[in-house]
């Protein structure tokens, strides 16, 4: 992963490591989405997983007790959840307890603040332990202004909630580093901030400091440096398209690679509402995002193939392809397609 220049956390002490990570009483994988990020890209600083009665998506890690996780070099457990309205779980308290009374910090990210729970604020205090809250944004954050700024950045977007733009946002900003470019991945939720070690939770933003948020986050650059920025909920979202709309306006991407998951057909905690189709999320994504960057194109699409087998991904991404005209890639699986993805988007 190349290193990031990002926002930085001056005042702030560096995030205690290796990490515990906590899935709570998770039935939706969906849900899981900081603990599956963290694993596959900061497998390094995972010790172990934990979770309670009820739970049953697991990470594939270990399985240890926050006791047992500290003798084997753990300093915090994280929540690994990022669930609907970001909410702590009565449930989840007598286990964030029982991190504590372990030795470890906790750090999440979460709406909800760790320190306005009583009883793990208590804890924390008697323990001397720290809660630690990365779902909070800089102060100062200023208006939108719509200036354009030098520099060449890539947004990834989306049909709908967790389904692959952190993912694809961290394979493309390798890709380009690996292509002798400069690039640097850009955070905007609480995952990629603890990837990263720092960003900006725009979910997090008051919505009309929002836009401002996203140009502060890829400031001018180099004509040839590249911010590839992780795309955040869906413009379709009944309830997060304005965070979506405010980082395509301050964002002002050169390019936008459309994230999607095959089979995927209604939108993540909002059965109610079908997803929408890559053409129609491409056409809405030009036809917004080219009001504060008139130049901004499409590079292609990512498919999150995941739950397909290797010939069944491969033909369908190649079927997409040939369908949509464009370059049609799992930055995951890698391979031919995904080197068609990359040139596209830095054509």
């Amino acid at each position: 992963m190349p290193k990031p220049h990002l926002i930085s956390r001056e005042g702030v002490e560096p995030l205690p490591q290796p990490y515990l990570l906590f899935l709570g009483d998770t039935t939706e994988r969906g849900y899981a989405k900081t603990a599956f990020g963290l694993r596959d890209w900061a497998r390094e600083r995972c010790v172990a997983e934990y979770f309670i009665e009820g739970a049953t998506v697991s990470t594939g890690l270990p399985f240890l007790t926050p006791r047992s996780a500290y003798e084997s070099g753990a300093r915090a457990m994280v929540i690994g959840v990022a669930n609907s309205g970001g909410v702590i779980s009565d449930s989840w308290v007598p286990a964030l307890v029982e991190a504590l009374e372990a030795g470890l910090d906790i750090i999440s990210g979460m709406h909800a603040r760790l320190e306005d729970i009583p009883v793990l604020n208590a804890a924390a205090r008697r323990l001397g332990r720290r809660l630690i809250d990365v779902r909070r944004p800089p102060a100062g954050i200023p208006v939108g202004s719509g200036r354009k700024r030098s520099g060449r950045r890539l947004l990834t977007v989306g049909t709908d909630c967790a389904l692959g733009k952190k993912y694809t946002a961290l394979a493309l900003a390798n890709a380009f580093t690996a292509h002798g470019l400069a690039a640097d991945f850009r955070a905007t939720g609480q995952t990629g901030i603890l990837i990263a070690g720092s960003g900006i939770p725009m979910d997090a933003v008051v919505s009309d400091f929002a836009a401002g948020a996203a140009e502060i986050l890829s400031p001018d650059a180099a004509p040839d440096h590249w911010d590839v920025i992780e795309g955040q909920g869906s413009l379709f979202h009944p309830a997060y398209a304005g965070v979506s709309l405010a980082l395509l306006h301050g964002s002002q991407p050169d390019v936008v690679v459309v994230c999607h998951e095959p089979g995927r057909e209604r939108v993540l905690g909002h059965p109610g509402y079908l997803l929408p189709s890559i053409e129609d999320t491409i056409a809405l994504t030009l036809q917004l995002g080219r009001r504060t960057n008139p130049a901004m194109r499409c590079g292609g699409v990512s498919l999150n193939t995941s739950r397909l087998d290797e010939d069944s991904a491969l033909r369908l991404l190649a079927s997409e392809s040939q369908r949509l005209g464009l370059a049609v890639a799992d930055p995951i699986r890698g391979g031919a397609a995904f080197e068609r993805l990359v040139a596209d988007c830095l054509a």
